[in-house]
């Protein structure tokens, strides 16, 4: 039996051959089960050497629509998703792809609205997909789930996430809303879980993420453990081409060594010209949201200060506003205009966990 990078990168390969031009709108033969596939272990190697060139022409035939729209997913790693959006929005335009490959373009249209911080713009893609009943919908209802927890609205998000089942990927959307709380151990554990289903379904690029989200969690509860946790994501990240999740692990590393006096703010510059480069909204804010934990910890006022009004501005659309409380949270301050936010327990609860990983961690 292959493993699982040889079995999602032999579609690719086999779409990177020669199409017939006299494939039809209706009947696209092999190439649709191919694009499933390759979809499926959500590994996005290229389907033809990356030369970064775009394409030149509108695709004439539904062979060629199809090409266009998994070309434009594989290369959403390698460059900004306000590119990818526009990509997928052109080639779900033409009417030459089947309905089912019109969601396909639909759905990660409206992932990348998200990535991009469009949230209503997402919402109605996700909801197209989900009333569609196709091959997405269970995803399209995780990334509703995650839209809900972008709004701050933490119970609707996790009542969501608990009736995903597999398919939505229940474990990993459940402990996205508990590592906000400030519940560290219950999001590591759900993490823990994805990770482990995720192996026992053999969906490679499931797994990475779901660890690489585990390594964030506990870098802000325990750093001398999550170097094994960092370790374990780096490793699965290994053949695999997924830049949200190489930059969540690189956050975590930074989360880890939060506190340290030797090279934190070029690190931090960095991390940050490359993840404005990518275009990831989420990637942005949960990189500002470590520094502001950094900050904290060493106690540097001005400088939580100077971060909080970044979040703030970051998030002003409404989208990761609930960052910006969780921020004074940590850093002690009080909160005179609180974001919409429904946290679980309540916003004391929620307070009292997030001060405390600050002083926790100025203990160790």
């Amino acid at each position: 039996m292959p493993d699982e990078t040889e079995r999602s990168t032999r579609p690719a390969q086999a779409l990177g051959l020669h199409v017939d031009p006299a494939l039809t709108r209706v009947d696209l033969g092999w190439l649709t089960d191919a694009a499933w596939a390759y979809i499926s272990d959500s590994v996005w190697e290229p389907l033809t050497p990356a030369t970064g060139q775009e394409p030149t022409t509108r695709p004439e035939t539904a062979a060629a629509a199809l090409v266009e729209l998994l070309n434009a997913l594989g290369r959403r790693q390698h460059e900004h998703r306000e590119r990818t959006a526009q990509r997928l929005a052109a080639v779900t335009g033409t009417g030459l792809l089947p309905a089912d490959l019109e969601e396909m373009g639909t759905y990660y249209w409206a992932k990348a609205q998200r990535d991009l911080g469009n949230r209503e713009a997402s919402r109605q893609g996700m909801q197209r997909v989900t009333d569609a009943g196709g091959r997405l919908a269970p995803a399209a209802r995780r990334g509703l789930a995650h839209l809900a927890r972008l709004a701050g609205d933490f119970p609707a998000a996790l009542a969501t996430a608990e009736s995903l089942g597999w398919p939505g990927r229940h474990h990993r959307v459940t402990g996205d809303v508990w590592w906000v709380q400030g519940d560290m151990a219950r999001a590591a554990a759900a993490y823990e879980a994805a990770r482990a289903e995720a192996e026992t379904h053999g969906i490679a690029g499931e797994r990475a993420t779901s660890q690489a989200q585990r390594a964030f969690v506990l870098a802000f509860t325990h750093p001398a453990h999550a170097d094994d946790e960092i370790d374990l994501a780096t490793q699965l990240l290994t053949g695999l081409d997924l830049r949200a999740t190489a930059l969540t692990v690189q956050i975590a590393s930074l989360v880890r060594d939060a506190g340290s006096p030797h090279g934190m703010e070029a690190r931090i510059h960095a991390l940050g010209a490359e993840i404005n480069a990518a275009g990831l909204v989420s990637a942005q804010v949960s990189l500002e949201l470590a520094t502001c934990f950094h900050h904290a910890v060493i106690g540097a006022d001005t400088d939580v200060a100077a971060t909080i009004f970044q979040l703030r501005t970051t998030t002003h659309d409404g989208d990761y506003a609930y960052l910006v409380d969780i921020a004074h949270f940590m850093g002690g301050l009080t909160l005179e205009h609180p974001s919409p936010a429904r946290w679980l327990d309540g916003e004391h609860s929620t307070r009292l966990r997030w001060r405390a990983l600050v002083a926790a961690r100025r203990v160790q």
